[in-house]
């Protein structure tokens, strides 16, 4: 997702607290949440195009205006709402009301059928709200990653790898003359990309809490989610 647009409202708390008025705002999150909703209906047994369908029906299904009004009551984070309501949604009778009329509603949160094959279904014992939060986790990142793309520039490419690098790892001579700097420079342009990272991560987990004070124990979760 390149659009800064969705990054400058879009937060938990506000669709929660005006549902009706945050359609627009919760259906960004839906696009950003289809990966590991996707990826639990797979696990489950379903087949690509039925895990296809369900995702597609479930978002369908909460993108009404009633689910709004239901969304609005339920206390938690979005991550912890769209996992519990996924699990319903998965054994309830409108999944088979559903699969009987494939194609009847719009698509509200296009999937990418290639990525959608690409999906890792992580380790078998697992469990799905293991795997939700896995995917989330990986999603929420790369979402950072490419807003921080966008901020920087041209320089990105040269500098992303110091994102993940270890202490000793990387080669600030060579970066400097890569990026045509003196050394004292290239360290501070990976400290300042490193921060930015991680004020970026943070404003994305924030978009999906009702309250600031909730950013530091989902920052817990993804890491747990990730490790």
């Amino acid at each position: 997702m390149n659009d800064d647009r969705l990054f400058l409202t879009t937060r938990w708390s506000l669709v929660a607290g005006a549902a009706a008025q945050a359609e627009e705002s919760l259906e960004a999150l839906c696009r950003q949440y289809w990966q590991p909703v996707y990826a639990v209906v797979r696990r489950a047994g379903h087949d690509v195009e039925s895990s296809k369908d369900l995702t597609q029906g479930f978002f369908e299904l909460l993108l009404r205006k009633d689910s709004f009004a239901r969304a609005d009551r339920e206390r938690g984070r979005f991550r912890t709402f769209l996992v519990t309501a996924l699990k319903r949604y998965l054994v309830s009778e409108w999944r088979r009301e559903h699969a009987a009329r494939r194609g009847g509603f719009a698509e509200r949160v296009p999937l990418d059928p290639e990525l959608a094959e690409r999906i890792d279904l992580g380790a078998a014992e697992a469990s799905p709200d293991e795997l939700f939060d896995r995917r989330w986790a990986l999603v929420l990142l790369d979402s950072a990653l490419q807003r921080l793309r966008t901020e920087v520039g041209g320089d990105f490419e040269v500098l992303k790898d110091c994102l993940t690098a270890g202490r000793g790892e990387i080669d600030y001579t060579g970066l400097a003359q890569t990026l045509g700097c003196r050394e004292g420079a290239a360290r501070v342009a990976v400290h300042r990309l490193r921060k930015r990272y991680r004020v970026m991560i943070r404003a994305e987990v924030a978009r999906t809490v009702r309250d600031e004070g909730e950013v530091d124990q989902e920052m817990r979760v993804l890491m747990e989610a990730l490790g």
